[in-house]
């Protein structure tokens, strides 16, 4: 027995030493995480907090990584390193901020640069890779041998990974199509960075002069090819971009993968995962996309994380402390529903008298929408400039003026909307405020389509590509508040850009479009500009076949802008006709009677068919018909001599159809097929009535186009077989009966008045 107590006791102990042991294991290591992650500090050179450089600081705040910035507020003197070499500025900065540092041998630096690199883990990690490198100081590496392609034989051949210390040139020589890396061309630069110990960097920046404006690349590249200095404070290249990742020359290597809580890059061509990416070269617009994601800023089970980030609560406001804005109304071309854009824009849930209207319309055609929206509303907004078409300002001048009008009032915003943008949601302006970004869009849609107001990439040449991510965010799979290098149609731009003489857009690039012009030279500022669809904010008007020479040409829109369409020619109860709980009238047997239309169509209708005008004679010779007889004359007007057959007949296909489905259970018939759709006209003194007759229709429909009792007296339609007749028709409103053998019918007589009444014989 005491043996077992023994052994227990032992058992005991042994059990607790090891608990012990684990927790001083745990402190320790967690000791050793926080020395680890106090020993790193980065160290990046950044005279403007330009939106670049807030998404690197982001991006450490993130991975709770200490950032020393130099130079914030100071005059830049390294010359305009975006296109000329330069940036000798950035290593004496270092030098001076290094001095206080140089015996600090446990301190390890990250010298990166800000407006174009985003930082993608915590420090533990980046100094355990730093480690494995095995390095004192280690740089960033490409492909590319920038500033001097002649040093290019100098470098230390390497059996896999990229040779060259890192810069954000690119070169390039064609030879009968064949790429040649002999001769590098300036393009848009910057420089990644290195990682290494202080007292080693100290050393080695120290180890020659160089002036402000000189290049700093060529600088670091003459040191790494010094090879005694290159062994004597053992400087490295980052081959496979274990730490750092430079997309120039490489996009094609990394893929985009999510894990958790967080996204990385993936190189599929060394097998790692870079802690570090630079978008150096013409990859800014890569850097941008892949940024959507990085850095904790969107991921699958969350969503949009950043989103939430540094936005501005109106709430907390009262109206009068609102910020001021200036909404530029840009009228370009033609465009249908022009009415229905003016509602939306009087809609906005914005106290009018923070807003300043600027309207630029090029078009006669719609210098009455103009003017009935300001009669109604002009009062109610702060001030209004409109600029006529007489005036004949181009649209580049146009769009830059409205810009001036918002720097001459010092808004604190500019909101710019074309003619083509249907802000459904009253709350846009608002949301977009709210968001808090340099320049950003609500993402709009051609309805039913998947074209857009927004580019998510770029052809070499500057146009349209396809980002991978495009359809995704179209389709609003994903939803966030994308960096996109392309944006058009409406955006609301931040006041303090156009104070800012460096920053100001513009509509002038070249002879670019003035919204390609106005995306490159934003893009050129490395301003960024971002689409947001966290919420429904309306759709794009298609105008592209928008005719206003004619009658009522929104009467012709049905294909191409559908959704406006429907909400102004389609009843507000059509829908109730699809529910299967809810009984068709059925004013006589198998007689259904229901909405469809709006009075607002029936009234442009018979406005189409009058200024038209040709009505036939009511005889029997028409002309119009294949065989040119017709048995049971009308006056009428046909809808293909108006133009506007095959849009009846897609009325007929999208919403008579489905409701004689459900009328006449059992037949079915897609598309259904009219080759008589006319318009009849009944006058007493013209053609009053119609005798009684069989229609050539497995089905018509007659839709009463205006107002029994005020438009005209009498009128009607009597079904013989059942002695049934239905009178005071309902405008808008389609009586749909079978056209052979059971219902024989007739028109009964108009005696005062004009009556006008829409038919179709349908599936003959």
């Amino acid at each position: 027995m005491a043996s077992r107590c023994e052994g227990l006791l032992i058992h005991g102990l042994l059990w607790l030493s090891l608990a012990l042991a684990t927790l001083l294991a745990t402190q320790t290591n967690a000791k050793e995480s926080e020395t680890s992650s106090n020993n790193l500090l980065i160290i990046t050179v950044a005279t403007n907090a330009t939106d670049g450089f807030k998404r690197f600081m982001r991006s450490a705040k993130v991975y709770n990584l200490n950032v020393k910035v130099l130079g914030m507020n100071e005059k830049w003197e390294g010359g305009n390193i975006r296109w000329f070499a330069g940036g000798g500025h950035k290593v004496n900065l270092l030098k001076k901020e290094l001095d206080n540092l140089k015996d600090s041998k446990e301190k390890i630096i990250l010298f990166l640069d800000s407006y174009d690199v985003i930082l993608l883990a915590g420090a533990d990690r980046i100094i355990k890779k730093f480690d494995q490198s095995k390095s004192k100081i280690l740089f960033s590496a490409e492909g590319f041998c920038w500033p001097d392609a002649k040093l290019a034989d100098s470098y230390p051949k390497v059996e896999k990974g990229k040779r060259f210390l890192n810069s954000g040139g690119f070169g390039m020589r064609l030879f009968s199509g064949v790429m040649s890396m002999s001769v590098c061309l300036e393009l848009p630069r910057s420089f990644a960075g290195f990682i290494g110990y202080a007292p080693e960097i100290y050393n080695m920046i120290t180890s020659s002069e160089i002036q402000n404006a000189d290049d700093d690349q060529l600088f670091y590249t003459k040191i790494y090819l010094d090879e005694d200095l290159r062994k004597k404070l053992n400087i490295k290249l980052d081959h496979r971009a274990d730490i750092f990742q430079n997309l120039n020359g490489a996009v094609g290597d990394v893929e985009l993968r999510f894990k958790d809580d967080d996204a990385f890059l993936y190189n599929t061509a060394y097998g790692t995962t870079p802690v570090v990416v630079h978008g150096n070269g013409p990859n800014k617009v890569s850097l941008n996309s892949i940024g959507n994601y990085l850095a904790k800023s969107w991921v699958p089970q969350d969503g949009c994380l950043q989103c939430a980030e540094d936005n501005i609560d109106l709430g907390a406001l009262k109206e009068s402390e609102y910020p001021t804005v200036t909404m530029g109304l840009f009228i370009e071309k033609p465009t249908p529903f022009l009415e229905d854009f003016f509602e939306r824009i009087a809609d906005l849930t914005y106290p009018k008298n923070k807003i300043d209207i600027y309207i630029h319309n090029k078009n006669d055609v719609h210098e009455k929408d103009v003017a009935k929206f300001l009669e109604k509303h002009e009062s109610k907004y702060n001030s209004v400039v409109q600029i006529l078409p007489e005036e004949n300002i181009k649209e580049w001048h146009g769009r830059n003026r409205g810009l001036e009008e918002c720097f001459k009032r010092k808004c604190d915003y500019y909101f710019s909307v074309d003619s083509d943008v249907m802000l459904t949601n009253p709350r846009s302006l608002k949301s977009l405020i709210q968001q808090n970004r340099s320049v950003l869009s609500p993402m709009l849609v051609r309805p039913f389509k998947v074209w857009s107001n927004f580019w998510g990439a770029l052809t070499p040449d500057g146009f349209y590509a396809r980002s991978s991510d495009y359809m995704e965010i179209v389709n609003n799979n994903r939803h966030g508040v994308w960096n996109v290098p392309f944006v058009s149609g409406t955006y609301l731009i931040q006041g303090s850009l156009l104070s800012d003489k460096d920053a100001m857009p513009s509509f002038i690039h070249n002879l670019l479009d003035a919204d390609m012009a106005f995306c490159y030279n934003l893009r050129d500022k490395g301003i960024f500009m971002y689409v947001t669809n966290v919420e429904e904010f309306g759709h794009l008007i298609n105008s592209e076949t928008y005719d206003p020479a004619l009658k009522n040409p929104e009467m012709y829109q049905i294909f191409d802008n559908r959704l406006d369409w429907e909400r102004r020619y389609i009843h507000a109860n059509y829908s109730k006709n699809l529910d299967p709980t809810f009984q068709l009238d059925m004013p006589c047997p198998d007689v259904y009677w229901f909405p469809v239309v709006t009075p607002r169509f029936c009234k442009e209708l018979i406005e189409m068919m009058e200024h038209f005008g040709r009505w036939s004679d009511g005889s029997n010779q028409d002309d119009r018909l294949d065989g040119g007889y017709e048995n049971v004359p009308t006056r009428d007007i046909h809808m293909n001599q108006v133009g506007y057959d095959q849009h009846w007949l897609y009325f007929l296909r999208e919403y008579i159809r489905p409701v004689q489905e459900r009328a006449y259970t059992g037949y079915f018939h897609d598309p259904p097929q009219a080759q008589m759709n006319f318009v009849v006209r009944y006058k007493p003194n013209e053609q009053p009535a119609l005798r009684p007759h069989h229609d050539s229709s497995t089905y018509t429909i007659n839709v009463a186009l205006n107002r029994p009792n005020i438009d005209y007296e009498g009128g009607g339609c009597r079904f013989v077989r059942y002695n049934c007749s239905v009178v005071d028709s309902r405008m808008g409103w389609t009586l749909m009966h079978p056209g052979r053998l059971t219902h024989y019918h007739e028109g009964l007589p108009t005696t005062r008045g004009t009556r006008y009444i829409m038919v179709s014989f349908v599936d003959p």
